[in-house]
């Protein structure tokens, strides 16, 4: 497998990484975990003022886990999937009755946790615990399958490959694998996007595969734009804004002129309570308790 230049991508991470704030000093896991979670799927410019907010509001475990769930939901505010806000609140629990409030510092602890997955459990370890291990995002499959496969894409995600592409990457040494893993995570975000990357900016130019084969497009399969207007997710959240805004109450009449079509709106609720994000009774939905 052809190497990535360890220095040169260091070098440009001095230079150009965001000084965002959970990678500041003194940050801690709970802290780190909190933030994995909320970057699911989210803009970082979307996370940073909920993640402070949070921490304001709940410094560690215990505090969130004693919070109202009501107030849980509120505070999750515009970030998206807020069951991801309950699942937190879960996780909280746990790490608060099982690991006396400290978050377990090995993969497999943390993939027992709530809402842990396996890119969080391995981006905890590393960026927390300073772990040695292979962390696995979209922007880091995308760098890997350039510089180092010649292709435009990752292509479908294969967990076991996915890790160990990566974990051949690594710098030996757990300091120095740690902060490659943040810069090539970085590298990503910032300059080998998606849709328009930034070849001339890229310190592993030199030796990126996709650059020297000419930038071939991409001839895998295609994968299919989902739209958000109109979708069940984009009424959940309509819905859900109605009781999260107000006293956290709603009957069906005010929640039908929110949106009109009867039958997707009641499909949107009954999902919404499934997961516990509201309780139904009779013809009234509120905020869990």
């Amino acid at each position: 497998m052809t190497s990535v230049d360890t220095s040169a991508l260091l070098s440009w991470f001095d230079r150009a990484g965001r000084p965002l704030p959970w990678r500041g000093p003194g940050v801690g896991a709970w802290e780190i975990l909190l933030c994995e979670v909320m970057s699911q799927q989210t803009p970082v410019a979307r996370v940073e003022p909920v993640w402070r907010a949070w921490l304001e509001r709940w410094p560690g475990p215990a505090e969130l886990a004693a919070a109202p769930a009501a107030d849980v939901i509120r505070m999750w505010g515009k970030l998206g999937y807020p069951r991801r806000a309950l699942r937190l609140q879960e996780c909280a629990l746990v790490v608060v009755d099982r690991h006396d409030g400290e978050v377990p510092t090995d993969v497999e602890a943390l993939l027992a946790l709530p809402g842990v997955g396996d890119y969080t459990a391995r981006a905890v370890a590393c960026f927390a615990h300073g772990q040695r291990v292979p962390v696995v995002d979209t922007n880091v499959r995308r760098v890997v399958a350039r510089a180092v496969g010649g292709a435009a894409k990752a292509g479908p995600p294969s967990t076991r490959r996915d890790l160990a592409e990566v974990d051949a990457l690594l710098p030996s040494g757990r300091e120095r694998a740690v902060a490659f893993s943040v810069a090539l995570m970085e590298l990503g975000a910032l300059v080998c996007t998606a849709r328009v990357p930034r070849c001339d900016d890229c310190p592993l130019a030199s030796s990126c595969a996709w650059l020297a084969a000419g930038r071939p497009e991409w001839d895998g399969p295609r994968r299919r734009t989902q739209t958000f207007a109109g979708t069940d997710r984009q009424v959940r959240g309509l819905l859900l804004d109605v009781l999260r805004d107000g006293d956290g109450t709603a009957d069906r009449d005010r929640l039908a002129a929110v949106w009109p079509d009867p039958v997707q709106r009641g499909r949107a609720l009954d999902s919404l309570v499934a997961d516990g994000l509201m309780v139904r009774t009779g013809d009234v939905y509120s905020l869990p308790g």
